[in-house]
């Protein structure tokens, strides 16, 4: 029994055994984040230009004072706006936690409590059976780890095509319960990539409690996404089929990550030669 505390830097986050804490695994998050991201430029790009259009008065005003702060005030705008998200998210899952339990509530803040209606409304129409939730998947066969937000028991009907219509209270009288990982999204979209969160998840090696328990990980029928926002929810499926082609772009991406942290640091060795400096012109001297 070894519990699993998790840490972060440098914008990495990374987990391990606290009685092995030399061994760090990086996150299922840190490794999808190895893939390209060519729209994000752009974002920041226009998240500073909306900042400074919309405040240009104001910031005239700082600059005049300290231009330096201006500029990094400017800089930063697409940094606190993901900050902000995040800190709305982390209440969210919190929230969602605590409901899925079936735990008393605390009274909630008026911008959490549209989260709150619509993931009640999500419990009340697909009538979700919680196994598991917040645990930790491990993998070392792979070298990575994460926090899952929830094993969960869904009723389907299977369609002869391979996909699934939900059935939670088998009026059909063929519905039956699959087994998937599901993660909760607060953010604006969900991306295709989010297929590669879970497919890490499902593969791994193993789950670990808060308390250091662990066991096999369960062999799974797939994954589903909820996309919640103030305005409603959004329940995606992730197919097995589709989640085992996930999981070896994952991979792809897991030895990415080993690049950037490793073999990129001694992929060049010291230079064999380099040109002497060039001899001075007359002028050069003279100057």
């Amino acid at each position: 029994m070894a519990r699993v505390e998790n840490d972060e830097k440098g914008g990495s986050r990374v987990y391990f055994r606290v009685v092995d804490p030399e061994k760090r695994l990086p996150s299922v998050t840190t490794t999808v984040g190895m893939l390209p991201k060519p729209f994000l430029q752009r974002w920041y790009a226009n998240m500073a230009a909306d900042l400074a259009l919309d405040s240009i008065d104001y910031l005239q005003r700082m600059a005049d004072r300290d231009r330096p702060g201006a500029k990094k005030w400017v800089a930063g705008a697409a940094w606190r706006y993901t900050n902000d998200r995040a800190g709305i998210g982390t209440k969210a899952h919190d929230l969602f936690e605590r409901m899925i339990r079936g735990q008393q509530l605390r009274r909630q803040h008026p911008d959490m409590e549209p989260y709150r209606r619509n993931f009640r409304d999500f419990l009340d129409a697909v009538k979700p059976v919680l196994v598991r939730a917040e645990d930790v998947a491990w993998s070392d066969t792979h070298g990575y780890a994460g926090s899952f937000d929830a094993w969960l028991r869904l009723r389907v009907i299977l369609e002869d095509d391979g996909t699934w219509t939900l059935d939670p209270d088998n009026t059909s009288g063929r519905a039956v319960w699959v087994d998937v990982i599901a993660d909760w999204k607060t953010s604006k979209s969900v991306w295709p990539s989010v297929a590669l969160q879970m497919a890490a998840y499902a593969f791994a090696d193993l789950i670990i409690d808060p308390d250091g328990n662990e066991e096999p990980m369960p062999v799974f029928d797939g994954a589903v996404v909820l996309h919640i926002t103030p305005e409603g929810w959004t329940l995606y499926p992730v197919y097995a089929p589709q989640m085992r082609r996930a999981f070896a772009w994952f991979l792809h991406l897991r030895e990415t990550l080993d690049w950037e942290r490793e073999g990129s640091k001694r992929a060049l060795g010291k230079p064999l030669a380099k040109s002497d400096r060039e001899a001075l012109t007359g002028t050069e001297r003279r100057g």
